[in-house]
């Protein structure tokens, strides 16, 4: 049999490569598209985040701005930065690194980000459009994974997908994503009754919750299309991949599969954030 490996870090690469030409010929115009990053308080994780994300703009020639909050920020002092770069012209995308310090209403403050400005797809107004097929940047994981399934030609009508996992930024959206592509889909979580049932039914599995190989390979059927978004530092994902990988159809490998897409998601969204705002599109 032979088995895809939906190979993200690939994929991303040569993404990168075609942004980093569209930038150019961007620039010559003497426009420079600007993702805003903003990370409240020094969560060791959270800063490794986004300096990846700033190195990868740079890396494509795209322009980056940092703000960086004290974790005394409140809620107000957010949203009035938040609505600074609303207002900025020269901002096209901007970013609110997730999780923000206890006392801050995280989820006010991802909805004050204009939807035009969305490129992370955090709102509840994206998120809404997205799931009614109206224009929208998706999450960005999930809409990694979406780009992946369509590079590697995956069928994705007509087929049982599963997914485990509910949160806001993954599994929601990710569901909505198969759905609009015409897949039956099962949304599943750490408390549903009968999980190993409902996964040996899956044409689709995408691992979404968070839990390290928290899906069993033994639940998993011949021929499934094997998607692992969790990543821990255990270095392996959420699905048990050790004895599936070999009797699936395809896979994404962890790490190397599902990663990649994310931030390259990301700044794919912020070249069109700017062409959109520009007219160019």
């Amino acid at each position: 049999m032979n088995i895809k490996i939906l190979d993200g870090k690939s994929l991303a690469l040569a993404t990168e490569e075609s942004i980093a030409n569209q930038v150019i010929e961007l620039n010559k115009k003497g426009i420079s598209p600007t993702l805003a990053t903003i990370l409240v308080g020094q969560d060791p994780a959270s800063e490794t985040y986004v300096k990846m994300k700033r190195n990868t703009c740079a890396r494509v020639g795209m322009n980056s701005i940092a703000v960086e909050m004290s974790d005394a920020t409140t809620t107000e002092e957010l949203l009035t930065k938040i609505n600074e770069l609303n207002d900025d012209n020269d901002v096209h995308g901007i970013l609110l690194q997730h999780p923000v310090p206890n006392q801050i209403d995280e989820r006010l403050c991802f909805d004050a980000i204009d939807i035009n400005k969305d490129v992370d797809g955090v709102t509840c107004l994206g998120f809404g459009n997205m799931s009614m097929g109206l224009p929208a940047f998706g999450s960005c994981t999930p809409a990694g994974i979406m780009r992946l399934l369509e590079h590697y030609e995956i069928k994705i009508q007509g087929m049982n997908a599963v997914v485990v996992g509910r949160s806001p930024i993954l599994g929601k959206p990710m569901a909505m994503m198969l759905l609009n592509e015409n897949a039956t889909v099962t949304i599943c979580h750490s408390r549903t009754k009968n999980l190993p049932e409902i996964v040996s039914r899956a044409d689709i599995i995408v691992g979404a919750v968070g839990i390290p190989k928290f899906i069993k390979s033994e639940w998993i059927k011949d021929n499934a299309v094997v998607i692992d978004a969790g990543y821990h530092p255990e270095k392996c994902g959420d699905i048990d991949l050790e004895d599936v990988v070999s009797r699936s159809y395809a896979y994404t490998p962890v790490p190397g599969g599902v990663g990649p897409m994310t931030i390259n998601t990301l700044i794919m969204q912020t070249l069109e954030s700017c062409e959109a705002q520009l007219g160019l599109d």
